[in-house]
């Protein structure tokens, strides 16, 4: 004999935009002097138990990116790996991650680069990606832009027709994207200062 159970019903996508860009900054949580002193942290963990804004960063990328022909939604790991699966699979597209060193299983690609609080190494298998995919470069957050170049270089090595970069938050006076190329579209959902 079987128990029936209460399950809370899916609700489906709507394709309308319901929190405006203040409302979802009160999703994120500010940590002061993490991961080292003088750096402020924007955790996106606050926003990600709230469903309701998942569910409007899901619909913005989706609004953002539905016509624009992508055929793969990279991501840098960690963060950026929370709402690009979604993404390419909203879009119907392949996700590609980008992971830290020895991650990885199969031959990869590499890049180095120094970030705000140190150095690290990116690494992306090597036949991720082709010269025929239009690529979308995710992360949650660009401050620098140090992370995301590193992630340019792997995906340039490749030569597909396109890249184009997201993230969730823009820290705007940190300038980031002034060192990302021009000819390379740059789009953010929240714009905040550090």
């Amino acid at each position: 004999m079987s128990v029936p159970r209460e399950t809370k019903m899916y609700k489906p996508y709507k394709n309308i935009l319901n929190m405006n860009e203040e409302e979802l900054k009160k999703t994120l949580r500010i940590v002061p002097n993490f991961p080292h002193k003088g750096i402020m942290f924007f955790d996106i963990t606050t926003m990600i138990k709230n469903p309701d804004a998942v569910e409007e960063v899901t619909n913005r990328l989706y609004e953002m990116y539905k016509d624009k022909g992508i055929t793969k939604v990279v991501a840098l790991e960690s963060r950026g790996f929370l709402f690009a699966p979604i993404l390419a699979n909203k879009l119907h597209v392949g996700f590609v991650p980008i992971r830290k060193e020895g991650k990885l299983p199969a031959e990869t690609i590499k890049a180095s680069y120094t970030k705000e609080y140190g150095t690290d190494t990116l690494e992306m298998h090597k036949d991720a990606i082709n010269e025929n995919d239009v690529v979308l470069l995710h992360d949650d957050l660009l401050a620098t832009g140090g992370s995301m170049t590193a992630a340019i270089n792997l995906v340039k090595q490749m030569h597909p027709k396109k890249i184009m970069l997201n993230f969730i938050i823009e820290l705007t006076n940190l300038n980031g994207r002034k060192v990302f190329d021009e000819d390379i579209e740059v789009d953010s959902i929240l714009f905040c200062e550090e």
